[in-house]
């Protein structure tokens, strides 16, 4: 190999001349390996020795390289130049022995450690993640009261990381008392950071699946158990696969409520995540919140920037607000749910009437059973109580009714018992009276009224048009009632008479016009007085235009010249030449819908949008799916808002009421977003982690 002068092609080959300083040993080791041999054709670097400069010159012949030794005339002196065992020839040929087997090198032990070290700090952390994933999943808490290694309660996260050791060696070899004093990965700021790792993963799917779609903003106020002010804050879009999708971003504490205030916070979640306001395309609030003038402010000054981006009041409010405003509006009506709050004050004041209640509900539900009236069967016949009134709870006044009408016997009976054995004279006559106002045809009968108003949700606008159907259901409906309970139904064609008031002075009406003008009428009247109220002019035109494009009943509603005048109101979204393109379009669009019978079986508008992706419809009518896509933009209701303060009092509650803001919003994201959080690797999640800052441990 020395003859053939190639040791120096192998250097120059693996090993650069840069390197040889940095790196002595892989060099030695280099020619070690090689074997006996000369380098050759190596211009060897110069050296300074005194005033001259020497450098390693080529020279003798091949003694040691070839045949060995042979020719030194005193061969006995190479065994003195060998010597014992501490010999400089000893020592150096144990250094060289060393220096050929890498696996004994300091630094192959050094590497062989700081990998074992890594493989324990992954195992460590990833057990760790394991834990924070199953009490983020539920909700659950972290920290306990004591959590000293001799307590008996430690807190969820160190008894479940516990648990987990003792249920895998792996796991229990690396953490816990067997992990280095300095690396446990189990302090209170090491699970913050995870979780907001977490968070921080989770919240990129989400922004990274919005993209550059258009989108809507949805903002609630909710204060929490520690009396502060907190806005939550949900994002609707349409995603790739043509699904209305809202997801939590966030929930931000509000210490000032002023309007630029709540603007500024959403300006910075916003900047946070990469959002544009020129994308915004709808936004809405609960106009029943204690922030109702603020939010009308933050509503004005969105608008001001982006003209596009209109506000729709929630449904659900609009309802339920014009139902309470007719609650307390109405005399009928207000004296029934005066009434009804009477009733539930009184049944439900004690434990004890509240145990009777339940006894006579129990018993009227096996006696039923047992003569066939009603059926058995899983979720039938549950145990149900008397629901208070809540002027903002959705379905409140609606569950109160139901909840009366089905115990409706049971109440009577409680009463009676009331009026009997009361604890003082104020409540016998109370009883008393209650009992005779709730056994009148007029109690019933507009009890029975306002049950079918208030279930019509949705449907509401509809059925009020159909004012003799209704009447003569509703009539049907508490005849029968009647006729169960034992309440005397009057003759619709007397003369109806007002309890309280006097003959002279009342007009002579029958019964009939007094249950369905009196009562019937002016409830309906007034529902509709304030609902026409609460949709203002482009909200109602908006709403009407999004209706043409429901695929219900064969595209039945379908209507052209409103679709466009619909467009028209993004100017942004849709140029004068695509308004003009969007007519032929519109065309072209609805007689291919009515020639497949795909979409002839479609009911909503989600599934409009959906059904156009799976067909590729998108890309043959792009300016329609726009326009559809806008039109689902626009923000019905908040039910995903008021879930998410929902979720806030799991999260956040009495025991832990002390709860830092950003910690709250880490877990309420990952909680409530749990289904993109199920999906995320934990490699992301500890990647995120060792990112965040310097951390002692390397993955």
């Amino acid at each position: 190999m020395g003859k053939n002068g190639d040791i120096t092609k192998s250097i120059n080959l693996d090993i650069s001349l840069d390197e040889l300083e940095t790196y002595p040993d892989e060099v030695r080791r280099k020619y070690l390996l090689r074997g006996p041999c000369q380098p050759r054709n190596h211009d060897f670097p110069l050296t300074q020795f005194g005033k001259q400069s020497r450098k390693f010159k080529q020279a003798g012949g091949d003694s040691f390289v070839g045949k060995g030794f042979s020719n030194f005339k005193k061969q006995d002196r190479l065994q003195i130049h060998v010597g014992g065992l501490t010999s400089a020839h000893n020592q150096v040929l144990k250094k060289y022995q060393a220096l050929k087997n890498q696996n004994q090198h300091i630094q192959s032990f050094y590497l062989k450690q700081l990998e074992q070290d890594r493989s324990d700090y992954r195992n460590c952390l990833n057990a760790s993640v394991d834990c924070i994933r199953f009490l983020l999943r539920q909700g659950l808490a972290f920290r306990g009261d004591d959590e000293y290694e001799m307590s008996s309660n430690r807190g969820n996260f160190l008894e479940l990381l516990q648990y987990t050791a003792n249920q895998n060696h792996v796991v229990k070899a690396v953490t816990l008392k067997n992990a280095p004093e300095n690396l446990k990965l189990t302090s209170p700021d090491i699970q913050k950071d995870i979780v907001s790792a977490a968070a921080a993963e989770t919240i990129d799917v989400i922004i990274k699946n919005i993209g550059n779609s258009l989108f809507s903003v949805l903002v609630d106020e909710y204060r929490d158990i520690s009396v502060k002010e907190q806005m939550a804050v949900v994002l609707r879009y349409v995603d790739k696969k043509g699904q209305v999708i809202e997801r939590f971003v966030g929930i931000e504490h509000v210490a000032n409520t002023t309007v630029p205030s709540l603007k500024a916070v959403i300006d910075k979640l916003f900047s946070r995540y990469g959002l544009s306001l020129c994308r915004l395309r709808g936004q809405g609030y609960d106009g029943a919140s204690n922030m109702k003038g603020e939010f009308n402010g933050l509503k004005a000054l969105i608008l001001k920037e982006n003209p596009y981006a209109f506000y729709v009041h929630c449904f659900a409010h609009q309802l339920q607000l014009s139902l309470v405003y007719v609650a307390k509006k109405q005399p009928q009506v207000a004296s029934l749910f005066i009434l009804i709050t009477s009733v539930v004050n009184i049944v439900g004041a004690s434990s004890k009437r509240c145990d009777i209640l339940r006894g006579k509900q129990y018993d009227k539900i096996a006696e039923a059973l047992e003569s066939g009236e009603i059926l058995s069967g899983r979720g039938l016949n549950q145990e149900i109580s008397l629901k208070c009134l809540g002027d903002t709870q959705w379905g409140s006044h609606y569950g109160t009714l139901i909840s009366l009408i089905a115990l409706f016997s049971s109440v009577i009976d409680v009463l009676a018992i009331v009026a009997n054995d009361g604890a003082n004279s104020e409540q016998i006559f109370e009883a008393n009276n209650l009992l005779q106002l709730m056994l009148t045809f007029e109690f019933v009968f507009s009890l029975h009224l306002m049950k079918t108003l208030l279930g019509i949700t949705n449907e509401l606008s509809k059925a009020l048009q159909r004012k003799d159907q209704d009447i003569v259901n509703s009539m049907n409906l508490v005849s029968t009632f009647c006729g169960i309970h034992e309440i005397l139904i009057p003759n619709m064609d007397d003369t109806f008479v007002a309890q309280g008031r006097s003959r002279r002075k009342s007009p002579e009406v029958t019964n009939l016009h007094h249950f369905c003008v009196d009562i019937f009428y002016s409830v309906i009247d007034m529902q509709l007085q304030e609902l026409n109220y609460r949709f203002n002019e482009v909200n109602t035109d908006l709403l009407l235009c999004v209706a043409c494009l429901c695929p219900n009943d064969s595209f039945a509603a379908f209507d052209k010249k409103r679709l466009i005048h619909f467009a028209e109101y993004y100017p942004k979204d849709f140029s004068t030449i695509e308004l003009l393109v969007l007519s032929d379009q519109l065309e072209t669009y609805i007689a291919d819908m009515l020639s497949s019978n795909v979409f002839l079986e479609l009911k909503s508008i989600g599934d409009l949008t959906q059904t156009l992706v799976q067909t590729r419809r998108n890309d043959v009518y792009p300016l329609v799916y726009r326009l559809v896509t806008l039109s689902l933009l626009l923000p019905i209701v908040t039910a995903t808002v008021e879930r998410a303060f929902s979720t806030m009092n799991v999260v956040k509650n009495r025991l832990r009421n002390r709860m830092e803001d950003q910690w709250m919003n880490d877990i309420l994201l990952v909680y409530i977003e749990r289904d993109i959080f199920n999906k995320l690797d934990n490699e992301l999640i500890m990647q995120r982690f060792q990112s965040m800052k310097t951390r002692r441990g390397k993955l």
